[in-house]
């Protein structure tokens, strides 16, 4: 019998499974019976409409019509369902509906129609397209050379009815090819222009998604478009396969707000959260038709209260030391370092998008328009506006640009006159934008090069908030159980710089900001790219993600160092740099001295890591909101940025661990991660078979000389203790003989149980007594029967 979530129906958990070619619907409904046992409740899809051929991620959609017949296809979706359904649990699928892909034009039948008939395809009005800046045709950034120089070599060429460049396939409009003409003659009929691939920063004529010209935005403001864009997801609720949905990218949109609310009444008000990036200390907009987010302000939250504070001025005087030996500047305040990459990024990648602007503000090639437009991007202090709501971000931006560039002081008022207009089309497209530059000037630049402390860095946080206290960390949570009482909460995503595990580690250097120079040097000292706070970045990833392979972390200081932009970079790649950063790498499996020292360290720091991890994920698991479990990381997650982070999950391993905890093993706290497995499924499976203990949030007492080590909540009947700052807990009881001493846990006379351990306790508990075999603990009351 099918027991499908009541329309409405809201989960108590979700586990995250990354659907592809590799694993797909069919291979997740085989996993029904241990998400079950795990405890989840939800099972949470990534994009299963039909993406680009070989995509492992599902982001690059290319018919939103159908389910990717390479992930299962319809049936398959069909089968997971009833599944699912089946055995209680309900389904959320993630959508992307700023954006398709475009890569392979031939593979999306919206695109190929538009570039065969340009402005007259019934598909034009779905792309954001300046037809007049192309001079009626759409600009397609594909050549390494120039058109004339593709044509001659024959790279360019006319070829069973379609025009070709090497590998890539456009069509030819209608009689645009006669015979044996010229290709530049019929090129130049098309309703399209190929031209070189380092034009598109400055010529392209279509919106995309962030600079990723293989991806184009779509139009779904347009109410047709929505409606075509969404058929496909509309029979998911017509048809009882789906009760939620993940909204990607929703600020790219022309009118977020006007599609959340479509959103809603295409899903008959079902669980829709929005991938909406919070800056510190911003809330969700009220008037969002959304449940909430999908959980990064959470993440920062939990990461940060487990971070020493105490060593914030040793890690920031370590980082001017490495800046001063590369010859670099001394470090700046974040909010001028992140100007400085926002507007690179509005001047470089971006421009198209400045231009576009200038164009609708009535200022096409005016200098100080598109320099003030940059001014403005760069200043904007959140992701965007929803106007009439967060005008004061645009004013704010304004005060900041006129401070910093009194010479734009008459571009600026003229600009932003505009810009405060909601209807204004410059207006609208200026809120589309300003994400777009946040994001690749703040996620994918500043973050690296922002290298004190890699748990800082982390999607959705601040890094100039190094610790947060624990009484702030309470009132944060109690914030979430009031406003947004089922908004996601996350550790880890496949968009994580870093997997929470690998977090919880390198949070431990805030203990030992000392001990981590003296270490740091040496490794410097035998193997450096010669740029300081990158040989700080990489050494952080090899440490905090070891044991990893060579060529993950081969993978990982291309990427990082490419992002940052400062010693090399994607369009311009210095090969001596990326050859010492690849030597760094090597040293750490060829080098034995930096071998051993690696693995020493980290045999050093990796026990107050783990009490860092599990801390961390009762936290997430326990607290307020939807806690969301990324696939695999119920065991220790040590994956670096994607595509690390989409790595296939030993599924068998994680169910003979659970049978065995299930069987009444004890796990120890090691490398197997199996401690962790049993706090996972423990608190999951609570949440899901008594949730009339979790619907309040108050901190219970903790008192003693060591109770600033302790975290501690009564969630309405659970009451959570995680430990924090272990390293100095444990030097506590070098000198005293017990690292809690007299601490307490003050609760009444009723009995209460350890999830975790099975002990039974009565009245207040000695921590030391309480936190004996794991840093945490989960008491609940007796059963009623």
């Amino acid at each position: 019998m099918t027991r499908t979530p009541a329309r409405g129906a809201r989960p108590r958990s979700t586990y995250r499974l990354q659907i592809r070619p590799s694993f797909t619907l069919d291979d997740a409904a085989r996993l029904r019976d241990y998400l079950g046992a795990l405890g989840a409740d939800w099972v949470y899809f990534s994009p299963i409409l039909a993406a680009s051929e070989g995509s492992d991620h599902g982001y690059d959609v290319v018919d939103p019509s159908t389910v990717d017949p390479a992930r299962g296809g319809r049936d398959a979706l069909e089968r997971a369902a009833r599944a699912f359904h089946e055995a209680g649990h309900g389904v959320l699928v993630d959508i992307v509906p700023n954006h398709v892909g475009v890569a392979r034009p031939a593979e999306n039948p919206w695109w190929w129609d538009v570039l065969a008939k340009g402005r007259g395809s019934r598909y034009a009005r779905a792309f954001d397209i300046d037809w007049d800046f192309g001079g009626g045709k759409v600009r397609l950034p594909v050549l390494g050379e120039t058109v004339e120089e593709a044509a001659a070599s024959g790279a360019l060429r006319v070829e069973d009815g379609e025009l070709r460049y090497h590998d890539h396939r456009f069509p030819l409009a209608g009689g645009s090819a006669p015979g044996d003409e010229d290709v530049l003659a019929v090129h130049a009929r098309q309703h399209y222009e190929l031209m070189h691939w380092r034009r598109e920063a400055s010529d392209l004529n279509y919106r995309r998604f962030f600079g990723v010209s293989s991806l184009a935005a779509v139009r779904v403001e347009d109410p047709d478009v929505f409606d075509e864009a969404h058929a496909q997801v509309r029979s998911w609720f017509d048809d009882g396969l789906v009760d939620g949905l993940r909204v990607d990218h929703p600020d790219g949109l022309r009118a977020p707000v006007e599609y959340l609310e479509r959103l809603a009444e295409l899903t008959g008000g079902a669980y829709v959260l929005v991938e909406k990036i919070l800056e510190h200390g911003e809330a969700l907009p009220p008037f969002f038709a959304a449940e909430g987010t999908t959980g990064y302000d959470a993440l920062a939250e939990i990461d940060r209260v487990l971070v020493d504070p105490r060593g914030e001025d040793a890690l920031d005087a370590l980082d001017a030391r490495l800046r001063e030996r590369s010859g670099l500047p001394a470090p700046q305040p974040w909010a001028h370092v992140i100007a400085g990459t926002k507007r690179v990024i509005g001047e470089g990648i971006l421009r198209s998008e400045v231009c576009r602007l200038a164009r609708e503000l009535g200022a096409p090639d005016d200098a100080a328009v598109e320099d003030a437009v940059v001014e403005l991007l760069a200043r904007f202090p959140v992701y965007r506006s929803y106007l009439p709501a967060g005008r004061e971000h645009l004013d704010a931006a304004a005060d900041d640009a006129r401070a910093h560039r009194a010479d734009l002081a008459a571009a600026i008022d003229a600009v932003v006159a505009a810009l405060r207009d909601p209807r204004h089309p410059a207006a609208l497209r200026f809120q589309q934008t300003s994400g777009m530059v946040m994001a690749k000037g703040v996620e994918d630049t500043a973050f690296y090069r922002a290298t004190r402390l890699g748990t800082l860095t982390e999607v959705g946080a601040d890094p100039s908030q190094f610790a947060l206290p624990v009484d702030r960390f309470h009132a944060a949570q109690a914030a979430r159980l009031a406003a947004w009482p089922h908004a996601m909460t996350t550790l880890s995503t496949h968009d994580t710089k870093r997997g929470e595990d690998v977090r919880a580690r390198l949070s431990v250097l805030a203990e030992i900001p000392e001990r981590w120079a003296e270490v740091l040097e040496e490794l410097t000292d035998a193997a450096s790219s010669g740029h300081g706070p990158f040989d700080a970045l990489l050494w952080q990833a090899v440490i905090g993600a070891w044991p990893a392979s060579r060529d993950r972390l081969h993978a990982y200081a291309e990427k990082a160092a490419r992002e940052a932009g400062e010693a090399t970079n994607w369009l311009d790649p210095d090969a001596a740099f990326e050859r010492r950063m690849h030597a760094m790498v090597d040293a750490a499996f060829d080098d034995p001295a930096v071998a051993a020292r690696v693995e020493s360290f980290v045999s050093e720091i990796e026990g107050a890591g783990w009490s860092n991890a599990l801390s961390a994920k009762l936290l997430q698991l326990a607290g307020p909101g939807v806690p969301d479990v990324y696939q695999g990381s119920e065991l220790w997650e040590h994956s670096l940025v994607d595509p690390d982070n989409r790595r296939a999950v030993d599924f068998d391993v994680r169910r003979g661990l659970l049978a065995a905890i299930d069987r009444g093993e004890q796990p120890l706290i090691d490398r197997t991660g199996a401690a962790k497995l049993l706090v996972t499924a423990r608190t999951l499976r609570l949440r899901r078979d008594r949730p009339e203990l979790f619907t309040r949030y108050t901190p219970a007492a903790v008192v003693g000389a060591a109770a600033h080590h302790a975290i501690a909540v009564d969630r309405g009947g659970a009451l959570a203790v995680a430990t924090r700052l272990p390293v100095a807990l444990a030097a506590r009881g070098t000198r005293s003989g017990s690292p809690w001493e007299d601490t307490m846990l003050l609760r009444h006379a009723g009995t209460t149980t350890d999830v975790f351990t099975g002990r039974v306790y009565r009245g207040h508990v000695a921590l030391a007594e309480l936190l004996e075999l794991y840093p945490v603990a989960l008491l609940v009351p007796e059963e009623p029967a």
